[in-house]
């Protein structure tokens, strides 16, 4: 099964308001396995940055002047999703950009019921709790320390190993297969030496036994389960001595 994580960064919050994409990012994942294949591109918007978005993601104008139009990768882009679910975060957000870019150069847009959203997911999954990247990361143990800005491959990075842990982990169902999981790690495959302990001997001592048996009768008196219990069998008769 292939599918693609993707993130984009904006000018804004709103295409409808002629915010522009800046830039996309695709990470491509087989069987639930990052294959190495991605897909990233900056973009220029023909506008001017907000301060505001700068300050998120760090593009300034001056960057993307010489950037392409998203009109001249989309050919490229669309090749490379394809009819794969697009995995992302916030959905609606990130595919409303998307198909506002695509619309804008002839193109038809893509199907809504091809993204999953991992926020939804999340919030299903962990009620109540924050569903941001970044808290996810922390819940999953997944090193974020490099996201000094937002940026759409490395979140697209970032959150290939948060939908792998909402899924079930890296290799769901097959957790010893790289020799156990580290406690906090992100299900990284850090084997996590642990002490060896024997065996507790179940059998009880006669004192232990003995130390039930009186407390029963204190505290319970007549237990259930002595009413269950079949009756002891009867001592055979002895047999009477002839004179």
């Amino acid at each position: 099964m292939r599918e693609i994580v993707l993130d984009t960064e904006t000018t804004g919050f709103e295409p409808s308001e002629g915010h522009r994409l800046v830039e996309i990012g695709c990470v491509e994942l087989v069987n639930h396995v990052a294959t190495g294949a991605h897909f990233h591109k900056y973009c220029n918007p023909q506008r001017e940055m907000p301060e505001e978005a700068f300050r998120v993601h760090g593009l300034s104008n001056d960057f993307l002047a010489d950037k392409p139009l998203f009109g001249d990768i989309a050919q490229e882009f669309v090749d490379f999703v394809g009819d794969s679910p697009l995995i992302i975060h916030n959905a609606q957000f990130d595919m409303k950009f998307i198909n506002a870019e695509l619309v804008m150069c002839g193109r038809p847009p893509l199907p809504f019921e091809q993204a999953v959203d991992t926020v939804q997911m999340a919030r299903r999954k962990f009620p109540g709790a924050p569903a941001s990247l970044d808290a996810l990361c922390r819940r999953f143990g997944i090193d974020n320390s490099s996201r000094t800005y937002h940026g759409a491959l490395l979140d697209a990075q970032l959150l290939a190993e948060v939908y792998l842990e909402l899924v079930g982990g890296r290799e769901p169902g097959l957790a010893l297969a790289t020799g156990g999981r580290d406690a906090g790690g992100g299900g990284r495959g850090i084997v996590v030496d642990r002490p060896y302990r024997a065996p507790r001997p179940h059998a009880a001592t006669p004192e232990e036994l003995a130390a039930h048996a009186a407390f029963v009768e204190k505290r319970l008196k007549k237990p259930l389960w002595h009413e269950l219990e079949p009756p002891a069998p009867a001592e055979p008769a002895a047999e009477a001595v002839s004179a």
